[in-house]
């Protein structure tokens, strides 16, 4: 496949350094423009950015001049060819609602971290691994029927790692409740993150809309499309989630209650047998994206995080629970996985669909032109 070009709006954010760590060898995609702060802008990336990953920043990278998120007049389309069509997004919420709306109305792909439009009727929320048919949603949007683009999320952290060991449960035997406990790393509060005081030596058991976003997603997620929007799995859950002195990796402690009586095989066999984008030679896709440990002390998150290069869900310790029908606990990387690694595996859903060709025109133009 031939590399596209791509932008990465909060480059020099951790979110944002995952992006550039991610894409900087990846096949499909070159890095070709970056954005952040007014505090960034016009500086090269090696000035601006505190690279805080285990790898070194590609020199190319470092020597590129960041652009400003938010101009004064900004206009996508003032931007021309400067402009990649094809956006990654690691923008705090607030920015994100603002910007992200006016890069899709400029007919550019804008692929989100965000959770300012996840829960937005006709804005897809997607696992391809999960729930891949729901980027039809992108047809409804406005954008696309005037200029082409459009929107697409991925979940929060800790849903993203939750709904893969979930989605072959909720296949082949339903789920009616479960309950969700997370002990949540401190990478997932960005940089400089929870001040050492505070999280050294203890456990924080508040994370701001963290309960209410896992909460909603899930169901999304495991919802169906009907039409124009997503009919929500009808599956209580509450969750309780928790800030834990852990650099990278979420661990969720998983107590659920199935709507049809499972052996402890059979739920076994569900993730072992769940390999849906096999075969499909996605770049980033982890070839089993839930690995099962029968070790009795794992997951952990220093010995499982990098599975699958940081894009599988670790599932440990099934067993049967005294309240509910079984409880297990998983591990999955929050940076990766529940973050950059997750829009980049949407984004090679999209090139392989061919919904990333002929961005900035919109689909009747398209077919006439056809």
């Amino acid at each position: 496949m031939e590399r596209r070009k791509v932008g990465i709006l909060g480059a020099t954010g951790m979110v944002g350094q995952r992006f550039i760590q991610l894409l900087s060898n990846h096949p499909w995609f070159e890095i070709a423009w970056l954005a952040a702060s007014d505090r960034s802008a016009g500086k090269t990336y090696g000035e601006a950015c505190r690279w805080k990953l285990d790898t070194p920043l590609p020199a190319k990278i470092a020597a590129m001049t960041v652009q400003p998120n938010v101009p004064e007049g900004f206009v996508p389309s003032n931007l021309g060819d400067a402009l990649p069509k094809i956006i990654f997004a690691a923008l705090d919420a607030d920015i994100a609602r603002e910007l992200e709306p006016k890069f899709a109305a400029a007919g550019c792909a804008v692929i989100s971290n965000s959770s300012a439009f996840r829960m937005t009727t006709d804005v897809p929320l997607v696992v391809p691994e999960v729930n891949a048919d729901h980027l039809s949603l992108i047809e409804a949007q406005s954008y696309r029927a005037q200029s082409g683009g459009y929107i697409v999320t991925n979940p929060n952290c800790c849903a993203i790692g939750l709904v893969l060991p979930l989605k072959p449960l909720e296949e082949r035997f339903g789920i009616e409740s479960m309950f969700v406990s997370t002990m949540q790393a401190v990478s997932g509060a960005g940089y400089p993150g929870v001040a050492s005081l505070d999280i050294l030596g203890n456990v924080v058991p508040f994370i701001k809309n963290e309960e209410e976003k896992l909460q909603e997603e899930v169901n999304k997620l495991l919802g169906r499309v009907n039409g124009n929007h997503i009919e929500m799995l009808d599956a209580k859950i509450s969750a309780h989630c928790n800030r834990v002195a852990v650099e990278d990796g979420h661990t969720e402690c998983v107590s659920i209650k199935l709507r049809t009586k499972a052996s402890r095989a059979d739920i076994l066999a569900a993730w072992s047998e769940f390999a849906p984008l096999r075969g499909d030679h996605l770049p980033s896709a982890p070839d089993q994206p839930v690995e099962f440990d029968e070790a009795i002390d794992r997951p952990q998150p220093r010995l499982d995080r990098m599975r699958g290069a940081g894009m599988s869900t670790t599932v440990g310790r099934l067993r049967e629970c005294t309240l509910l029908d079984w409880k297990f606990v998983l591990l999955s990387h929050n940076t990766i996985r529940g973050a950059a690694g997750a829009a980049l595996l949407n984004a090679e859903v999209l090139a392989r669909a061919g919904k990333l060709d002929k961005l900035g025109t919109p689909p009747k133009v398209m077919a006439v032109l056809a």
